[in-house]
């Protein structure tokens, strides 16, 4: 008898929205399905470690470099690989959400760097989470205008090699996208931000002359890290994509990730 097929995503207690299909394809909901059955029990059991952690420091009244790390810190022959020519210059970073006019805005207002926010910039609905990435799909493919309804203002992308260079920033670890289910659980909204930006855009990106890159959040350990790398190269592999081609900047907004910034940089080097 051969084995059951894997259950699929469910979309749940979500109004239908005008071209989801475009973003919630059939092939691209199975990458984020198999994303969640091989990375949400890492996760939650990181996220586990974070309530430990946390007691731990309560408990103690300190908070130290890792003992088991040292090795790390005291070695000087690793490095993180180089950065790509795109984002060789980021003098101007400016972010904002992915909706339709902050998109063109973004991408044209003279920044090197637009980080387009599916986090703290954007309340993560789910018309934010579907449209916001139909908006950068349809920026990618330079099919992207608005006209504002009040004014009549109409809004195009300027060339393309006047557009900022865009990183995108997936949720954090600890918020889930309840629309997305598998089996009855949701899925994290890193993983559903990540993979259909993913999916819909690595490659075009790499035929730009770009890449897909992404700002991490909220990352409160080395561990952590090493679950963002294991995605990445797993994504890598699924797709075709070359190794080598996601690059990541963390954003140290914890404490913890402060007293382990070089053993991140290691996981993600």
């Amino acid at each position: 008898m051969s084995a059951p097929a894997p259950s699929s995503l469910a979309i749940v207690d979500a109004e239908p929205l005008p071209r989801q299909d475009e973003v919630l394809t059939p092939a691209a909901l199975a990458f984020v399905a198999e994303l969640h059955r091989r990375f949400t029990p890492w996760r939650n059991e990181l996220l586990a470690r974070r309530g430990e952690r946390r007691a731990e420091i309560a408990r103690t009244s300190t908070l130290d470099f890792l003992p088991e790390t040292a090795a790390i810190r005291a070695d000087d022959s690793w490095k993180v690989a180089p950065a790509p020519a795109a984002l060789n210059d980021r003098r101007v970073e400016i972010t904002g959400p992915t909706d339709r006019k902050m998109t063109i805005n973004a991408l044209n207002s003279g920044a090197k760097v637009w980080l387009a926010d599916f986090e703290d910039a954007s309340a993560p609905t789910w018309e934010n989470v579907v449209l916001g990435q139909l908006n950068l799909m349809d920026a990618y493919n330079r099919s992207i205008d608005f006209t504002d309804p009040k004014s009549g203002k109409a809004y195009a992308l300027k060339p393309a090699e006047e557009l900022a260079t865009v990183v995108t920033r997936p949720r954090g670890w600890h918020l889930d996208e309840r629309h997305l289910q598998l089996d009855g659980t949701p899925v994290p909204g890193a993983l559903v931000d990540f993979g259909l930006y993913f999916f819909h855009n690595a490659q075009r990106l790499i035929d730009l002359g770009k890449g897909p890159y992404f700002y991490l959040p909220k990352t409160e350990s080395h561990l952590e890290a090493r679950l963002w790398n294991d995605i990445f190269v797993f994504a890598q592999d699924e797709l075709g994509i070359p190794q080598g081609t996601v690059r990541a900047t963390v954003l140290i907004e914890t404490i913890t990730a402060a007293y382990e910034m070089e053993e991140i940089l290691y996981e993600l080097r």
